[in-house]
């Protein structure tokens, strides 16, 4: 049977290969520069006047590209492309006919400005420092790029200041629009840096004084400060994309609002995408066949706390489940009747630190009680509305050890047991539904950092090692690991997730690369996005042939389609 469908899904992806092929293109040309001569791996976008859709190919390695027939509606079209150290020269428009190929070769020029182009890992990849030193910066990419860092004429005591002021933002800000924390005296930023205040209040803790301070003089160092007009580093970048990963179609849907952040980008069982509001109180919900965007409200729970949901997740009847963050409240959306509901965590109305970020509904037709990750971890009974807290001590004798179980990402087996991702550790933490017994599995990699996951349909639990830049699986029956290492460094995987056809899919949230692991072989393929995108909660299409690849873009206001055509 495991054979067939192997064959079954060969036959499939053999097919859509052709398909690719026999359409002919709607739009080719060659991407050449003086420099390189034809030049392979650079993306090229279409974006046809008065459309939400931009639609993007790859150069292969004789430089042509080409855009199918069937996947360019007739129209005029702003052509951009991505090559880090590259502008595009020539003719930036072309008009598309149907039934008539178009032809534009692509003339591609040295950039005045590479700085302007670098992602945030070619930054940390530039930076002088350790590598302790760069990961206590890498929440600082949540809400803007490290270019910004780099421009910056702060000097150390300045970045003290901003360092303090920074720590105040709830994670759902952008600089254009940040928003408070609701804790009484601020501070409690995401970065372990920026967890206290060091303006000199009381509770000042001397170690993390010290670190903010390292950490101050370490960003005076590689930015602008004391008059310099350029960096005393070289700009290094990555290579561009060869082979099979310039075999790839990436199609981008704008969002309406402009400052919506997508962190979720699911998939129902009609193709439609559900997306989840990292800054706003909204759900929503995109059709790709039209582009048409429809959005609902979340209801407030807690006025004058922020805004946003971390986490949106589908259960079995397709009903939508997110966490909503500061608003301290489990929120479920009814398909049928358009309508939310809402469970507030145990006096969330009167903590400052209640905090509802990760939701796992998915097997709670088991015994009814829903998973939860945020101020704490809970297991909620939706019926009788009881919240009880993970306790991690239970069965768990190295009381040291208890101290450091804490989980950023929440999923759950067929029997609604719950497993947790030690971000700041190096633990998958499995507690039993039933009996509450505490088990901790270490990773392969120490201090792999596991974030975010999703389990499959063989109680396998797919995650990320945001440290140890892999992706990871835990066989929940067999009790074992395996890892599967990205080549980019500082793609810092967020999250991880395996499709039907065999492929384990991941995201980085600094150099804009989606990452498809091959599980039966460990072939490893990154395709490179067509503009900076904050990769978060990735998903795929099992009801597409082949299954496709779906994210939102946190900073971008899109959402992200991607299909390999190999």
């Amino acid at each position: 049977m495991i054979c067939k469908s192997l064959f079954t899904i060969s036959l499939a992806i053999s097919a859509a290969v052709l398909v690719f092929a026999q359409s002919g293109p709607a739009l080719t040309g060659i991407v050449l520069s003086q420099a390189e001569g034809p030049m392979e791996g650079v993306v090229v976008s279409a974006k046809r006047a008065g459309s939400t859709m931009t639609l993007s190919v790859m150069s292969d390695a004789q430089g042509r590209y080409a855009f199918p027939a069937n996947r360019l509606e007739p129209g005029s079209y702003t052509i951009r492309i991505r090559a880090t150290g590259y502008d595009l020269e020539g003719p930036s428009t072309v008009d598309v006919a149907a039934g008539r190929p178009a032809q534009l070769d692509l003339k591609l020029g040295k950039t005045k400005d590479l700085a302007a182009q670098l992602t945030n890992g070619e930054w940390f990849i530039s930076w002088p420092g350790t590598t302790e030193m760069k990961n206590g910066l890498l929440n600082c990419t949540q809400c803007h790029t490290l270019e910004r860092v780099a421009r910056s004429t702060h000097d150390a005591e300045e970045w003290m200041k901003v360092l303090d002021r920074m720590g105040r933002y709830a994670q759902g800000s952008t600089p254009e629009r940040p928003q408070l924390r609701p804790h009484e005296h601020g501070g409690g930023g995401t970065n372990p840096i920026m967890q206290q205040s060091m303006s000199g209040r009381e509770g000042e803790d001397p170690v993390m004084k010290d670190r903010v301070g390292a950490a101050a003089k370490y960003l005076a160092s590689i930015n602008l400060s004391e008059g310099r007009t350029t960096w005393t580093y070289p700009l290094k970048t990555y290579p561009r994309p060869t082979g099979k990963a310039t075999r790839v179609i990436i199609t981008e849907y704008d969002l309406p609002r402009k400052e919506t952040l997508p962190h979720d980008a699911a998939a129902d069982s009609h193709g439609m995408i559900w997306y989840g509001d990292f800054g706003t109180h909204m759900l929503g919900m995109l059709d790709p066949k039209t582009g048409k965007v429809t959005e609902y409200p979340l209801p407030i729970t807690k006025p004058g706390a922020p805004l946003g949901s971390l986490d949106l997740v589908l259960d079995k009847q397709e009903n939508i489940w997110m966490g909503t963050m500061y608003q301290g409240s489990l929120a479920k959306f009814d398909r049928a009747t358009k309508r939310f509901q809402t469970w507030g965590s145990p006096n969330f109305k009167d903590r400052d630190e209640a905090r509802i970020a990760m939701v796992m509904p998915i097997n709670s037709d088991v015994d009814g009680q829903v998973w939860i990750g945020g101020d704490d971890e809970y297991q909620v009974d939706v019926k009788t509305g009881e919240w009880k807290t993970v306790d991690y001590g239970i069965g768990v004798q190295d009381k040291a050890l208890v101290k450091v179980l804490s989980s950023y990402g929440v999923s759950s087996d067929s029997k609604n047991n719950f497993y947790g991702m030690n971000l700041n550790g190096t633990y998958i933490i499995r507690i039993d539904g039933k009996t509450k017994q505490v088990t901790p599995f270490a990773t392969p990699t120490p201090n792999a950092g596991p974030r975010r996951g999703h389990m499959d349909a063989q109680d396998r639990l797919w995650f990320a090692e945001f440290r140890g830049n892999k992706i990871g699986m835990f066989d929940t029956k067999t009790e074992k690991f395996q890892e599967f290492a990205v080549p980019t460094p500082w793609t810092n995987v967020y999250d991880a997730i395996a499709d039907r056809a065999g492929f384990a899919w991941g995201g980085g949230m600094n150099n804009d690369r989606v990452v498809r692991v091959n599980t039966r072989s460990g072939e490893v393929v990154e395709y490179l996005l067509p503009r900076m995108t904050n990769i978060r909660r990735v998903n795929v299409d099992n009801g597409s042939n082949p299954p496709v690849f779906w994210v939102g873009n946190n900073l971008g206001a899109s959402l992200i389609r991607v299909e390999p055509v190999e």
